[in-house]
């Protein structure tokens, strides 16, 4: 596997590729896992870190699409359902069955017994894969969940989709370094200055972000899958595409844990769309909001923050309303939705969240569109059959590019944790033992983890305060996984900066170890940076911490 950066951006500089692929959200990384299994000369750059956009504000949910039952898209709902199931089956560590609790407000705009009918509907799209959906009355859905007000309700009804255990920029990088494994060459901070089409293949001026260098990488062909930057990155290259963007801003706030049940709370917000409250380890996550902005650049608002709070507070019984002083952290990204039209809808709304390809054959150029996590297997599918139109040469047939270890391999991991009893070494506080902790995150790369624990068990203490993170796990991630700053291992490497105050983490406990591990004679300097550029005193390491 190489996902060591410095080789990676000389190895880009140097060979000539089939394919680059510029954007490593989760598009970008299943093309790039999808056509490295094939044999396929890939390149994978990102101008900021992986998952760094939209695919790492999302809700962390894989899920078959029962709104768009509404809208009688019946058959991307069928295909999202099986999409799901698939990544379930996959991935049941990471993928697994959740509970989606659903209360219906009196007024509200269909009876409940047909809404509950959808649900049994959509239980048959899904192939009856998960838990049947269940009817609810008022005091079935207070006794389930006495944090949901039942006053104004008619009745409600759950049902079963999936969530990530871990967080969405995770599940991205997991097939980065899959991609890595089958000899993509990637690398995150590289940004696609410039590209141009000649001699029968593109020539893009790339920079490394991180020290301004610049050279030049060649590829037969490339693919756009810059996410809600796609309109902006064809317009550089002279691409005219049939769709284009629309823009839905969503922002999440995450809170001190609201129930003790991990199953997600759905409702109808004040706007009659929908409005989630999800488990997220130690604690919740609430929102959406859904506003049509005109550009991907975007933050959270005033009145964002009090549109969710205000929700919140009226649709569930807490001991106390729920306040600004409350927010933990923050999450906000565009969904990006493709359309043909010229000029948008009227009603965008409705814009489902399907993807959308466009091939120009004479540039060998490709353009992906929208999309969501859920169908990800069907883009890196779709992708390759594209790429092979194209007359690039697939080397291997590998039919099965995506997914956990096989069984064995897993049954082997188990063992040799039993064996050692690595468990008995979990931190305290940790929210599950080691070992599933570690198959979840790392896959078959936990042999190496274990191994190191097993060589030094202080190698299982805690690196740093507040989160879950062992000496082994840092020193595989300080390796393998391209860190830059601390916000790529704390957002997205790990959902650690989402769960834990900002003042909790630039305070904690073992931060300068785990930086100096990371980083070497730049570790102060980049601590400088996560804790917004104020200097603040080295502390002292972990007690017994390598």
């Amino acid at each position: 596997m190489s996902l060591h950066r410095a080789n990676n951006i000389k190895k880009l500089a140097e060979e000539e590729l089939d394919v680059l692929i510029l954007g490593a959200g989760i598009n970008g990384a299943v093309a790039a896992a999808s056509l490295a299994a094939r044999g396929v000369k890939v390149g994978l750059i990102d101008k900021g870190d992986f998952a760094g956009e939209t695919s790492s504000n999302s809700s962390n949910l894989a899920w078959g699409g029962i709104k768009y039952l509404e809208s009688h898209e019946y058959a991307l709902v069928n295909k999202l359902c099986k999409s799901r199931n698939n990544l379930m089956q996959h991935y049941p560590s990471s993928v697994t069955e959740v509970r989606f609790l659903t209360t219906i407000q009196k007024g509200f705009r269909f009876p409940v017994w047909f809404v509950f009918m959808g649900t049994l509907v959509y239980w048959l799209f899904g192939r009856f894969f998960t838990l049947a959906p269940k009817y609810l009355t008022p005091n079935a859905i207070k006794k389930r969940e006495p944090t949901i007000k039942v006053a104004g309700a008619q009745a409600g009804f759950e049902y079963s989709d999936a969530f990530l255990k871990d967080n969405d920029s995770r599940f991205v990088f997991n097939f980065i370094s899959a991609a890595a494994k089958k000899s993509a060459i990637v690398a995150n901070y590289v940004e696609s200055v410039k590209a141009v089409r000649e001699n029968d293949r593109w020539e893009i001026q790339a920079k490394d972000t991180t020290n301004n260098q610049h050279f030049t990488i060649k590829a037969k062909v490339l693919i756009n899958a810059c996410g809600p930057q796609v309109d902006l990155v064809n317009k550089g290259t002279g691409q005219k595409t049939s769709h284009h963007h629309l823009f839905s801003k969503g922002v999440h706030l995450i809170v001190d844990r609201i129930s003790k049940e991990q199953r997600v709370l759905t409702f109808f917000a004040s706007d009659g769309r929908l409005f989630f409250v999800l488990p997220m380890g130690s604690k919740t996550c609430i929102g959406t909001t859904d506003d049509q902005v005109q550009n991907h650049n975007t933050s959270v608002t005033d009145a964002d923050r009090q549109f969710i709070l205000d929700n919140a507070n009226t649709l569930l019984e807490l001991k106390k309303p729920l306040t600004t002083a409350d927010i933990i952290s923050e999450r906000c990204g565009v969904r990006p939705l493709a359309i043909e039209a010229e000029d948008g809808v009227a009603d965008w709304v409705a814009l489902s969240r399907k993807h959308a390809v466009d091939v120009n054959k004479a540039d060998k150029h490709i353009s992906i569109f929208g999309g969501k996590l859920t169908d990800c297997i069907n883009v890196g599918e779709e992708i390759a059959g594209i790429v092979a139109d194209l007359n690039i040469s697939m080397k291997t047939e590998d039919s099965l590019w995506y997914g956990e270890p096989a069984d064995p391999v897993k049954a082997r991991f188990m063992a040799s944790i039993k064996a050692f009893n690595i468990d008995n070494l979990t931190p305290k506080g940790a929210l599950e033992p080691l070992s599933s902790r570690f198959w979840r995150r790392y896959g078959e790369d936990a042999f190496t983890l274990l191994e190191a624990i097993k060589q030094d068990p202080k190698k299982a203490k805690l690196a740093l305060e507040h989160t879950e993170f062992t000496w082994a796990e840092i020193d595989w991630v300080a390796d393998n996984e391209m860190i830059v700053n601390l916000e790529d291992l704390l957002r997205r490497r790990s959902k650690a900066s989402l769960v834990i105050r900002k003042e909790d983490l630039h305070s904690a406990q073992g931060l300068q170890a785990v930086s100096e591990r990371l980083f070497g004679e730049q570790a102060q300097q980049k601590m400088d940076e996560f804790c917004g550029k104020v200097h603040i005193q080295p502390d002292v390491a972990l007690k017994n911490s390598a």
